[in-house]
């Protein structure tokens, strides 16, 4: 009895740490394959200024990594944080092309599955974009895939938590080999 209160108090206390967070700004919702998820990622990354934090568990799509590349080539500081496994599992990831073209990438190792499907857009601005939902990045995704997609304006505080976030993996995963 004396365990389970303790494993009771220790699960409340972590649960208390995630506050809840205020409801602000705008929600954009997509649904594939009826939407283009897919455009509206490209359009988002087109008007970055500053950062692009993406949290990926798989990258195939072409046209998202051609609009991570534009993004950097327009001075866009561009990182990645993504799934080791799935890099090795699937010889379409264009993790490997990404990172010839400078954009720095860390893989996690850690856990069964870094399952995360983030894009922060503009991180440290009040304008800040978060683009998160069961979306991965991949060409299936959009055309075959029944998938959600959320994008999220006007919300720093959030962004802010998902940063915090991002951050600690990248802080967790290593380096991809030969990046810049």
């Amino acid at each position: 009895m004396k365990h389970l209160l303790a494993a009771l108090l220790l699960c409340l206390t972590v649960a208390a740490g995630a506050a809840p967070l205020p409801a602000t700004g705008t929600v954009e919702v997509l649904f594939t394959p009826w939407d283009d998820a897919e455009g509206a990622i490209i359009r988002a990354l087109g008007k970055a200024h500053e950062s692009v934090h993406v949290h990926a568990y798989l990258l195939t799509s072409r046209s998202i990594a051609n609009a991570l590349q534009e993004a950097r080539a327009r001075g866009v500081a561009v990182e990645i944080v993504a799934d080791r496994e799935m890099l090795e599992k699937s010889d379409k990831s264009l993790l490997p092309q990404l990172q010839e073209g400078g954009i720095p990438i860390w893989l996690e190792t850690r856990y069964a599955a870094a399952h995360n499907k983030v894009l922060l857009i503009d991180a440290a601005r009040a304008d800040a974009v978060l683009i998160t939902g069961s979306y991965n990045f991949t060409w299936s995704a959009q055309a075959r895939n029944a998938e959600n997609l959320l994008i999220l304006r006007g919300n720093p505080a959030l962004v802010r938590r998902y940063l915090d976030n991002w951050r600690r993996h990248r802080d967790d995963a290593q380096k991809m080999d030969g990046g810049p």
